[in-house]
């Protein structure tokens, strides 16, 4: 168990602003003291890069960068929550959106994780905040089908349309069909299951590095997906739901231009719900000017500097596990 200090950089509000089901207000995040890329998730994670560097540096530059966003998406409106993870065993505690997921429903749902040294990421006393502020109405732990050799990092491994109750995953090392299938049935998601890679070859590891999904927008990488009918199939069914699509280059996806999550904030003196698309500045600096204003119809877009962060082969949307719960009537 990690030793914890659990801070609300934004106070929960008398009045929610109204959240579409997709676009969560409320969020976690995890601040790390003894950051550092893993070195056991490389070999699948082409999006990692090594860094140099006194580690100390390194450590304290993502502690600051985490804290930036938590203050970049408070000052948006953003319920915000930041749990701080002071051991030295978790290099990727950043990335806690792999290990639980949350929903309208009152679910959390807890995730097997493919990397040995990533299954003590999970933490009880996160959990217990939750229940004691939100109402949470049953958690389903998937996360003993490690003994399997079975995986699913979360929100990595799916990214889902809750409108629509889609779940789109790409195969890789870190998701098992089988624990989708499951997953799907227990949440009631229809999986849409397809294979990605990059130039290389190599699977992409994380759906939510490929895609993003908001509320009747949607970033995609689909020209990484080879198979043609696979394609035409995640294409349609975002078609089908609603949604806006934004073409991404390899390039871009590899600049994490999908790793992206709407959210609802608050306008500023006014109160009113305010839709913000939170991605890296890496990722918004890669797109082009008629992208950003495609987006921009439908939402705002926040910016965040993570380069240590990415250097971990994740950007904005892994660092950030949407809070979808209701809160508890005080």
């Amino acid at each position: 168990m990690s030793s914890a200090t659990e801070i609300r950089t934004t106070p929960l509000p008398t009045v929610t602003p109204t959240a579409s089901v997709q676009a969560p207000a409320r969020v976690v995040l995890v601040r790390p003291r003894h950051f550092t890329p893993n070195p056991m998730t490389a070999g699948d994670n082409a999006f990692q890069s090594l860094l140099a560097e006194d580690p100390r540096v390194v450590a304290a530059r993502a502690h600051g960068e985490v804290t930036a966003l938590a203050r970049a998406l408070s000052g948006a409106g953003v319920g915000v929550s930041v749990f701080d993870d002071r051991t030295t065993h978790t290099p990727d505690s950043v990335f806690p959106n792999n290990w639980f997921s949350t929903h309208p429903d009152g679910s959390v749902a807890l995730y097997p994780m493919y990397a040995t040294n990533r299954r003590t990421e999970r933490r009880a006393d996160i959990i217990e905040d939750l229940k004691r502020t939100f109402v949470v109405r049953r958690v389903i732990d998937y996360s003993a089908a490690e003994y399997e050799e079975q995986f699913l990092e979360g929100t990595g491994a799916m990214v889902l349309d809750h409108d629509a109750r889609l779940a789109y995953a790409c195969r890789s090392n870190r998701l098992s069909p089988e624990l989708l299938a499951d997953f799907c049935a227990d949440h009631d998601y229809d999986p849409v299951l397809f294979d990605a890679v990059d130039g290389r070859g190599v699977p992409v590891y994380h759906t939510n590095v490929l895609m993003s999904v908001g509320t009747r927008l949607a970033l995609i990488g689909s020209g990484m997906i080879p198979d043609r009918e696979q394609r035409e199939t995640v294409l349609r069914r975002l078609h089908e739901s609603g949604k806006t699509v934004v073409e991404l280059t390899p390039e871009q996806v590899h600049r994490f231009a999908g790793n992206c999550i709407e959210l609802t904030g608050r306008r500023r003196h006014l109160g009113d719900p305010d839709r913000v698309l939170a991605m890296s500045t890496t990722a918004a600096d890669s797109l082009r000017p008629d992208q950003l204003a495609l987006i921009r119809r439908s939402c705002r877009v926040l910016t965040a500097s993570i380069p240590t962060i990415e250097s971990a082969g994740g950007s904005v949307r892994c660092m950030i596990a949407g809070n979808h719960l209701r809160p508890r009537v005080r």
